[in-house]
């Protein structure tokens, strides 16, 4: 038996251009859904820039409130550390904390011991429920926040009656102390509170909204009277900013996780998407029935399936599926050119001795070639093609 080496002529990667036209569809929406996420960083990033920074001449900082405590002789020192805040705590000294919420619970009980019996001033700018109640005691932040951004003091605290009408809607509170001032009711409910300490002097204020200390709400209504009054009674004022990489923070004890930091819609969000992904998956992955043949509107030559399927194995790496295939189908084309039933043609024991005997040749080279194993790379299975095409070329001509 002879066998002849066939060139092939039919390449079965994909060109440059093919690849382009399958790709820029992707390409495209990676590009755009870059370019969205960059222009919402670029807005969020210039909406909320420096807010509640004393150092911040943007609309939501708090420099142009320092400065006018500067002129009044009130020094303005910005800490981000609770071992700042807590040593700064003193008679002479007016203590922001501009996040309260920011700090774990550790944080909050720390701070109020420091601040309880120094004689100074503890404002709490927008404290939730979250620290509140710890930093404190004896206030609880209501659920509903205020419908109105200008309230009247509706009290007889000197700072809000001098004053006057302030933007200190925001969250209200409830305390239990009989000696606090409740000042801008929303609702029957404070959004203003000053607790006296139990001793030394000292006093907490908690504002509801941060408001009137921003650059671009200083000069309406009474804003900037009622900041300057709550942030200037002592010499010293120190601006706690809290901040997540806050030692502190991280320290033994009990501290707020990433989830913690999320609102609980986003949450509930989440968990919708995910059912309404489940459902959809669902959907789409039913059972139609069993598949029913139709005649294709077109015709398609041969050639084109046959390259296309060989292009899903080659795809696949499916070399043994290929040769099988290969093998089978000269076997089937072979069984009838020398006498054997096509029902045995992929049967060995039938097959071969009618070849051998048609074509004199070796019994073991026919099985290795039309029953071997399959091909271990794809030079092998081109190089069993041609082979298997040699024979049948010579089968037919003998």
């Amino acid at each position: 038996m002879t066998t002849e080496a066939t060139p092939t002529t039919t390449s079965l990667a994909p060109t440059g251009r093919q690849v382009w036209t399958r790709a820029r569809g992707i390409a495209l929406a990676v590009v755009l859904l870059l370019a969205a996420a960059v222009a919402m960083a670029a807005v969020r990033s210039t909406a909320r820039h420096g807010e509640l920074d004393p150092r911040s001449a943007d609309p939501y900082g708090s420099r142009a409130v320092a400065h006018l405590l500067a002129e009044r002789g009130v020094s303005t020192r910005v800490v981000t550390t609770l071992g700042a805040a807590r040593a700064a705590a003193g008679p002479d000294t007016t203590l922001l904390v501009a996040v309260p919420d920011l700090l774990t619970r550790r944080q909050q009980t720390e701070l109020h011991a420091a601040t309880a019996p120094s004689g100074g001033r503890t404002v709490l700018v927008a404290a939730g429920s979250w620290s509140v109640e710890r930093l404190a005691p004896g206030v609880t932040a209501d659920p509903a926040t205020s419908s109105a951004d200008a309230l009247a003091p509706q009290c007889a605290l000197p700072e809000a009656r001098r004053a006057g009408t302030a933007d200190t809607g925001g969250i209200r509170y409830t305390t239990t102390h009989l000696d606090a001032d409740s000042c801008y009711p929303s609702e029957r409910l404070a959004t203003l509170l000053r607790i006296p300490a139990a001793s030394g002097g000292g006093d907490t204020v908690v504002l509801g909204a941060p408001d009137i200390l921003y650059n671009d709400r200083l000069d309406e209504q009474g804003n900037a009277s009622l900041a300057l009054q709550l942030l200037g009674s002592r010499p010293h004022l120190v601006w706690y900013l809290p901040s997540l990489s806050d030692t502190a923070a991280t320290e033994t004890g009990e501290r707020k996780d990433f989830l913690d930091l999320l609102p609980p819609g986003w949450l509930w969000a989440t968990l919708q998407l995910f059912i309404a992904a489940a459902l959809a998956a669902f959907w789409r992955a039913r059972r139609f029935g069993p598949l029913v043949p139709e005649r294709l509107p077109v015709a398609i030559r041969a050639s084109e399936t046959a390259e296309g399927r060989a292009r899903l194995y080659r795809k696949a790496n499916a070399r043994d599926r290929a040769a099988a295939a290969l093998r089978a189908a000269t076997r089937a084309r072979l069984a009838p050119l020398v006498g054997v039933p096509v029902s045995q043609a992929h049967s060995p024991e039938a097959l071969l001795p009618a070849l051998s005997a048609h074509l004199a040749g070796d019994g073991q080279t026919l099985h290795s070639l039309l029953f071997g194993p399959p091909p271990g790379d794809d030079a092998a299975l081109i190089a069993l093609t041609d082979q298997l095409d040699a024979l049948e070329r010579e089968v037919r001509r003998s």
